[in-house]
């Protein structure tokens, strides 16, 4: 017995004396203790937990090179390797981990609207659901700040800019014609159905690097990945009807939407009666169709849509004595494809490409003008996470461009012009996250275009800060540039692109579901086209001599939490730019520019009553025209701009709505502007007429009815 004894003793005491000591001490960046830290040797059993103090010490029987690891919640994880004998009074400083959820995200100049995204102030929802939108999304996106109302267009004018200067991309690919024709005068709408569509990014300014050739904003649409279930929608409205359907074969699925727009019956019942007669009131047949193939690394998307119109339009003109005579019979193409694969290692790539087809037939008095414009844009592009502080994305881009005009007048005069551009471009830019505080976006783009023998480089550089929990700030700095439009092209391509540079300064506070959003810009406008003649034609001169200015502040408030079944917000925007191309005499305020936007969106549930009710208050301050009575240049303005706006949507079931809309209820009589006449009158003075909208009010009417399996899915996201 006594003899076991002993072997056990000499055992214990080997094995002592074959054990390794491993200590240390664990800390943040600030040199403050971590308590808790789990600490051990990869592949075993041996480890412990740090004190108070952050002090951790454990013996190993491991002999050679180990790896020792150190992790905590909220923290990376981090790796010591050495041979054993030097794990010992190690001195571990652990980095604070980056939190998707909760960490600072990159937001200056961007509203998003999207389900998962930690900075959106909309919800797809909201876009459709607005008050005097009529369920398109530009109009919606007209009451966020930095927006200017300029009535007669329905196009978007942010921050100074001109309606040319947004671009609008889907799934990343470029649409070359976002709006359907029409009239001088009479507002537009966009082409694209907002139902197929799963979220929108609007770029007020600052935007990243992939995207290029807008010197104001950037408007991304993306495309549902799959959707939820199979289901085929009906409307029959006021001023038309639509079909839709989809459809779900496993990982594969197809939704496909018709739509058929008709005025005359709503003419017939309430004419226009400010300074215009149809001949044929609007009238247009589109279709759209999503196909998408989910595979288990990627996947792939196909989108196409047509558009016919036709309208014809006798309009008021100061300087005839007869009506004039618009006429335009519009057809339009539209395919999108994209791939998207996730490999191994955290590499994406995504592939994909456009081609437009753009017809117009368009007849003014007894002239006619044919134009025809086919473009395409391809992109490549890939996406590398290193580690959850630092990516790098970069790509490549072509653009195509071809077009062509035929103007002939009633002696069979033709005159024909046109263009064709090849520009391509490169872009690289990285996200750094130093901290869930503190992000850093590096950028910078290359262009080279054909036609204009010109290459443009563009560095973007975005700074986000979180002070605190709910609220973040961030400053963006960025080159933009774009080529002159085609009604400049067409007559002169040794043009040079039209420059923009946006410095912002944003704050944005997200908490309890009340979102507080402030944001300050500048941007300064260079070799902005100039010509000496009353309209861009032919025979005048072009230059690249324009500059030009803007500068603002935009406001916006989101709450829907304080008032149960209430949902609003508020946007202000305060602008002030000048400018000095085109043919002004001298630096002024364009026409589309108003100082001051607001806009108020209300929208409440009535449980009882089984109703959304949404009313919208859109204003703007008056907007600059030139009065050729005066010696001053753009120093007058319209009156200011109003427009109290309803719809109420009740469901008769589950799956059945009839929805109410009105714009403008209380007819409020807007001034678009004033035409001037050409030559002065017997006393010398200009005559001039009030440009008005076509109706101070639009009231629609519809019946929109759901067929699905669960019984419960509406239309109600799509009015």
């Amino acid at each position: 017995m006594k003899h076991l004894q002993y072997i056990i003793i000499f055992l214990i005491s080997i094995s002592s004396f074959c054990q390794t000591k491993i200590s240390g001490i664990v800390t943040d960046k600030k040199n403050t203790p971590l308590a808790g830290v789990n600490i051990y040797l990869e592949g075993t059993y041996d480890g412990a937990s740090t004190n108070e103090k952050g002090e951790f010490y454990f013996e190993t029987t491991e002999k050679n090179t180990q790896t020792l690891i150190a992790s905590m919640m909220s923290y990376e994880t981090h790796y010591e390797m050495g041979d054993v004998s030097y794990l010992k009074g190690l001195k571990i400083i652990l980095r604070e981990a980056i939190n998707e959820l909760t960490g600072v995200t990159l937001t200056a100049g961007t509203f998003e609207a999207g389900g998962t995204s930690k900075a959106s102030v909309l919800k797809p929802l909201d876009i459709v659901t607005t008050a005097g939108a009529a369920g398109d999304f530009v109009a919606a996106l007209q009451t966020l700040p930095g927006t200017s109302t300029v009535n007669e267009s329905g196009r978007l004018f942010v921050r100074g800019g001109t309606a040319g200067e947004t671009q609008i991309f889907v799934d990343g690919l470029r649409v070359f014609q976002p709006f359907l024709a029409t009239g001088n005068n009479i507002p537009t709408r966009g082409r694209l159905s907002p139902f197929l569509f799963k979220g929108i990014s609007f770029s007020t300014g600052g935007y990243s690097a992939e995207y290029g050739q807008a010197l104001s904003s950037v408007l991304q649409l993306n495309t549902t990945d799959l959707p939820d279930e199979e289901k085929t929608d009906l409307g029959i409205m006021s001023v038309g009807g639509n079909l839709g359907h989809t459809k779900i074969w496993g990982n594969k699925s197809l939704s496909v939407n018709t739509s058929y727009l008709n005025l005359a019956p709503y003419e017939s019942l309430i004419p226009s009666n400010q300074g215009v007669s149809w001949n044929k009131p609007y009238e247009s047949i589109s279709g759209e169709a999503v196909y998408r193939s989910n595979y288990d690394k990627g996947i792939f998307k196909l989108y196409t849509g047509f558009s016919k119109s036709d309208l014809d339009i006798d309009q008021e003109d100061i300087n005839y004595e007869d009506f004039i005579n618009f006429k335009n019979k519009n057809s339009n193409l539209y395919f999108n494809a994209s791939y998207k694969h996730f490999y191994d290692k955290e590499w994406t790539l995504y592939t994909g490409a456009s081609v437009s087809v753009d017809k117009n037939d368009i007849g003014i008095i007894t002239n006619t003008i044919e134009n025809k414009e086919t473009a395409s844009h391809t992109k490549i592009k890939l996406k590398k996470s290193f580690t959850n502080r630092f990516s790098l994305n970069f790509g490549a881009e072509h653009f195509i461009s071809d077009f062509s005009e035929t103007f002939k007048d009633a002696s069979n005069f033709s005159f024909d012009t046109g263009y064709t551009d090849n520009l391509t471009a490169t872009f690289a830019e990285t996200d750094i996250f130093f901290s869930n505080k503190f992000a850093l976006k590096l950028g910078a783009r290359a262009e080279y275009s054909s036609l204009l023998n010109n290459v443009t480089l563009s560095p973007r550089v975005t700074v986000a800060h979180k002070n605190n929990e709910h609220s973040q700030f961030s400053f963006a700095y960025g080159d933009f540039y774009q080529n002159p439009s085609r009604d400049y092209l067409k007559f002169d391509a040794g043009l040079k692109p039209q420059k923009t540079s946006h410095y912002i300064l944003n704050y944005q506070s997200i908490k309890n579901k009340k979102t507080f959003r402030i944001e300050a810009y500048y941007k300064d406008y260079k070799s902005l086209v100039k010509y000496n003649t009353e309209l861009p034609v032919f025979d005048a001169e072009y230059t690249n001599f324009g500059k030009g200015y803007a500068t603002g502040l935009d406001i916006f408030w989101r709450d829907n939490k304080s008032i149960k079944n209430l949902d609003y917000w508020a946007s202000y925007s305060y602008l002030d730019t000048k400018r000095n191309d085109r043919n002004f005499r001298e630096s002024a305020t364009p026409n589309f520019a108003a100082k001051h936007n607001l806009s108020l969106v209300t929208k409440y549930f009535i449980e009882d009553l089984r109703s959304q009710v949404g009313v919208s208050y859109n204003y703007a301050s008056g907007r600059p025209y030139d009065n050729p009575n005066t010696p001053e240049f753009f120093a007058e303005k319209t009156k200011s701009y109003n427009n109290l706006s309803f719809n109420w949507a009740y469901l008769i079931t589950q799956q059945k709505i009839l929805f109410l809309s009105i714009n403008n209820i209380a007819s409020i009589n807007n001034i678009n502007g004033y035409q001037y006449a050409n030559t002065p009158d017997a006393t010398g003075n200009f005559n001039r007429r009030t440009i008005r909208p076509t109706a101070d009010s639009f009231f629609f009417v519809g019946f929109f009815w759901t067929i699905s399996k669960n019984k419960t899915t509406n239309q109600l996201d799509n009015l």
